[in-house]
């Protein structure tokens, strides 16, 4: 029994070490060893843990080459939500939240009256991370903010992620944490350059790349991609207590996790201004793609009287970067019909690479911006894209036509079912007065299974047209009487996806009030205004009796 326990000891030993020197090369950029010594320790591990099987543990280091294929992702509860954060585009912006925050806390306008803790907005994939007594128990996507996905086995492979926290917080019950994965901008590179090498499909943007690789099914992909993670900020925790964000910051690296690089305390608006001149100069030069800064109110104590909205915290804030600009050529223009009967124009480009992504379509707005901008079919044009922000055409440029550009003319049937268009005073969208016009149903129907409405899992707007093709449905009421048995025959569904998509639905039978309200798709009612409705009516039947000016002003 002796023998046994060195052995564990030694296990046990060089399960740290290994840890400690992930540690130093992948974030303190310090090794201490080489790799071959690296290694050395590495095949000693996993030599004992084959000949000793009875000692293993999920977090062993010897487990980043991955696990067994999983059949799929659980679903897991967020301890705390995970919000997105409200946005700002210009200094102005910024101040304007800056003096939000000072009313809400009835603190003067004295110069560093609110310091703020400020880090670049890294582009990737959010994760929430659960620490128990020091060691690593899960990994979740951020999902809708309230419910995520358990990737635990995925988020192991990561090379700079400790399985084992060090300091005071290995003695903490419970600590979870929030980071971002992503990948450094030299390794996707070459990630791309190894797909195209073995005639795969290569990635649009790190970020989708980072995406994919986090929620492969099998965990041995995942750990063959040059994945990394940087953490920034504490969301539960037992047995401790942070006054500041930044000590928070601090507490993050003493633990041994990778935490965000760059992070600066300003203790003024003037100071917050020269950081985002700092990123907007240095955005090339840094190692991943970042899409703006992130600026948090630094004291904890404020941070919980301000509290947060459905959507976002009150204390903090994204500014953005400006919109990137390219040149492309406008190769025809498509005219869709949205849920509300709309015929919309959409630019048709050649494909161009802008803001991390290849683009080919730009909405163009409407009829009316069409004659603003003078553009043709055949133009150059200058198109634009901020983050998440839809791709948007801003002007031709006349000088570098040829003369072959052609008018753009509106229809004047829609180009789906074919019904006479007609175009209300003071409108400024043409629109198909036939609400059984197949565009319209679908439409309406991919809103209603939509993230913020229904949320229905595993219907995208591909399954919805497959379902209205194989005439399954006519409307989302028809969703709910679907059976297992009508989707296994269909094209690329079979058994697992279609128990899956019907119990998926069943589980969606109720609903948040909000979420109800937004997916009727009533124009002009979109997910803030649903939430106030639900907030001030409390059911259907109070919304339905009331009249048009309560509705009004609670719109």
């Amino acid at each position: 029994m002796g023998n046994k326990e060195n052995i564990f000891s030694e296990i046990q030993h060089l399960r740290r070490e290994i840890e400690r020197h992930n540690y130093l090369y992948y974030t303190a950029a310090q090794p201490e060893i080489s790799d071959a010594e690296y290694d050395a320790l590495f095949h000693r591990l996993k030599e004992l843990e084959e000949k000793f099987p009875e000692f293993d543990d999920k977090n062993s280091p010897t487990h980043r080459v991955g696990a067994p294929p999983a059949k799929e992702f659980p679903a897991v509860e967020h301890t705390t939500p995970l919000l997105s954060l409200d946005k700002a585009t210009s200094y102005k912006e910024f101040l304007q939240f800056h003096k939000r925050v000072q009313k809400m806390l009835g603190v003067s306008d004295l110069f560093g009256s609110i310091d703020y803790t400020v880090t670049p907005k890294l582009d990737g994939l959010s994760v929430r991370l659960r620490y128990e007594h020091g060691s690593l128990v899960l990994g979740a996507t951020r999902g809708d903010g309230f419910r995520g996905e358990n990737i635990t086995q995925n988020v192991r492979t990561i090379r700079n992620l400790p399985h084992y926290l060090i300091g005071d917080a290995a003695k903490l019950p419970v600590l979870e944490v929030r980071g971002e994965v992503l990948f450094h901008k030299n390794d996707f590179i070459k990630l791309n350059d190894e797909l195209e090498m073995q005639g795969e499909k290569k990635f649009v943007n790190a970020r989708n790349a980072a995406a994919g690789s986090l929620r492969q099914l099998d965990s041995k992909i995942t750990a063959k991609r040059p994945l990394r993670t940087y953490i920034y900020e504490v969301l539960y925790y037992e047995d401790i207590e942070f006054e500041t964000h930044w000590k928070q910051i601090r507490f993050i690296e003493n633990a041994g996790l990778p935490v965000i690089p760059y992070a600066e305390h300003c203790d003024s608006p003037e100071n917050v201004k020269k950081y985002f001149k700092w990123a907007v100069d240095n955005r090339e030069k840094l190692p991943f793609e970042i899409d703006g800064v992130v600026i948090k109110v630094n004291d904890i104590s404020y941070q919980w009287k301000l509290g947060t909205v459905s959507h976002h915290p009150r204390w903090a804030i994204a500014w953005k970067f400006e919109a990137e600009e390219v040149i492309t050529t406008l190769l025809d223009v498509q005219w869709n019909v949205t849920r509300n009967g709309f015929v919309v124009p959409v630019a048709v480009m050649e494909p161009v690479f802008v803001a991390g992504a290849t683009i080919s379509r730009a909405t163009l707005h409407n009829e009316d911006q069409i004659e603003r901008l003078g553009i043709k079919i055949g133009d150059k044009i200058v198109i634009h894209r901020a983050g998440d922000v839809i791709p948007a055409v801003l002007r031709p440029i006349a000088e570098m036509r040829t003369g072959d550009e052609r008018k753009i003319i509106p229809p004047q049937n829609c180009p789906v079912c074919g019904s006479k268009l007609f175009k209300p005073e003071g409108e400024i969208y043409r629109r198909c007065p036939n609400r059984s016009c197949p565009a319209v149903i679908a439409e309406s129907i991919k809103h209603f299974v939509s993230r913020k409405a229904f949320d229905i899992e595993g219907l995208g707007d591909k399954q919805v047209e497959v379902l209205l093709d194989a005439k399954l449905i006519k409307d989302a009421a028809d969703l709910f009487t679907l059976k297992t048995e009508q989707l296994i025959p269909l094209e690329r569904w079979g058994q697992k996806l279609a128990e899956k998509v019907v119990a998926n639905i069943r589980a969606r039978k109720k609903i948040a009030f909000d979420r109800f309200i937004y997916a009727m798709g009533v124009s002009g009612v979109g997910s803030h205004i649903s939430e106030i409705l639900a907030d001030n009516f409390k059911s259907l039947d109070t919304l339905k009796n009331a009249t048009l000016e309560e509705q009004a002003g609670n719109r």
